[in-house]
């Protein structure tokens, strides 16, 4: 199951390799240009990541503030950390995910180098089986080929079991010394493994082991030494660009130092030809790293000070809307204590005139404290003769 999903994996990049080996003839050309191709691929993913990663590195102030605050509730801590990385829109894991991209890539591109007939030209097991077949009847020596117990053999399930570099050297005896195995033979690539005068297919170490003085030897041993000086410098850069504080900055300063090592290890006891594309790798990171950096924070300054603008005539709106609501409140304060003081106004003189009505006359019409209507004068006498 796992090999089956294995070959389907190096489907796509054996196709691709193919492509530029087949426009330039060069196995190293090759490799340096599918590395360029899946850099371009994965541009967008690794943009993203970027623009996550800066986020976080402007955020740092704000968390530590958070986490000195909170430092002494863990859940209120991530319960605040959660509410400003929501507000702020990052993912502090989406920084980390493209990261890891490069590693099932350079497994796929070590299996179709290390197993270029099955792997890169994607030939059947059973051509290959008669390509071990042709080869041994030719009388070569096939122990550098195939596995030996005791002088014979290893056969599983009916499958002769190769060394670890058994198609290589099979590819490489063929080419050089039995190429009419391959004529007419269907998918066949002669491969040429040979790049500014180094054999892509040799480890590194075993030049060391046997050292003779040249570029041959030189040239391959040199290939690791770059592979991890060139990614010391693109963590390096990383680093700088992006520091981090506590924890996590000592965990990132141990990595910058372990993951060269580690590359300088790996790239001396495998095919110089992943040797070049782990440096290739490097460079073309290195390169994205420089350019984006520039080019996202000064996209994301301009985008922050768009927000920063935003949010001040938001809030300058807000306070003018507030500013014209109390003035409008105001006045409907004032209007309503005019009229109350109108309605009173108007009672006080309703009462006045009341009071007026009924104790006003005219003295002719006054009989002792008690008044009369208005009319005629009263007379004692109106009627005598």
């Amino acid at each position: 199951m796992f090999a089956s999903l294995g070959y389907l994996i190096c489907i796509p990049f054996a196709w691709l390799l193919r492509v530029f080996y087949n426009l330039t003839g060069s196995y190293g050309v090759a490799i340096i240009l599918f590395t360029l191709a899946i850099k371009v691929i994965m541009l967008p993913f690794q943009i993203k990541s970027k623009k996550s990663m800066i986020r976080m590195n402007r955020l740092s102030g704000k968390v530590q503030e958070i986490q000195k605050k909170y430092a002494n509730n863990q859940a209120k801590m991530n319960e605040e950390m959660q509410k400003l990385y929501a507000e702020e829109g990052v993912n502090p894991m989406s920084g980390c995910l493209w990261s890891f991209l490069p590693l099932p890539i350079l497994i796929a591109l070590y299996s179709i180098i290390r197993q270029p007939i099955t792997r890169f030209m994607m030939l059947k097991e059973d051509v290959l089986e008669g390509l071990l077949t042709s080869v041994k009847a030719a009388g070569i020596d096939m122990s550098t080929i195939v596995q030996m117990k005791d002088g014979v053999e290893v056969v599983k399930d009916g499958v002769t079991q190769l060394t670890a570099y058994g198609e290589i050297n099979l590819v490489n005896i063929i080419n050089s010394k039995l190429p009419e195995l391959a004529e007419g033979l269907d998918g066949w690539i002669n491969v040429n493994y040979d790049f500014i005068g180094l054999n892509l297919t040799t480890n590194p170490w075993d030049m060391v082991k046997n050292f003779t003085f040249g570029w041959a030897a030189i040239g391959l041993i040199l290939i690791p030494i770059l592979a991890g000086g060139f990614q010391l410098l693109m963590s390096w850069y990383t680093m700088k660009t992006n520091p981090s504080q506590g924890a996590a900055g000592n965990s990132m300063k141990s990595m910058m130092y372990m993951m060269p090592l580690m590359s300088v290890y790996i790239a001396f006891i495998m095919p110089a030809a992943l040797g070049i594309y782990w440096i290739a790798q490097s460079i073309f990171s290195l390169i994205q790293e420089v350019f984006m950096t520039k080019f996202l924070n000064k996209k994301m300054q301009e985008e922050e000070d768009a927000r920063y603008e935003a949010r001040e005539a938001d809030r300058k709106r807000r306070q003018e809307e507030a500013r014209v609501l109390q003035e409008q409140r105001k006045q409907q304060v004032e209007q309503k204590q005019s009229l109350k003081e109108k309605r009173e106004a108007a009672q006080k003189a309703k009462a006045a005139k009341a009071a007026k009505a009924g104790t006003s006359t005219t003295e002719a019409g006054r009989v002792g404290d008690r008044p009369y209507a208005r009319g005629r004068a009263y007379k004692a006498d109106r009627y005598d003769d």
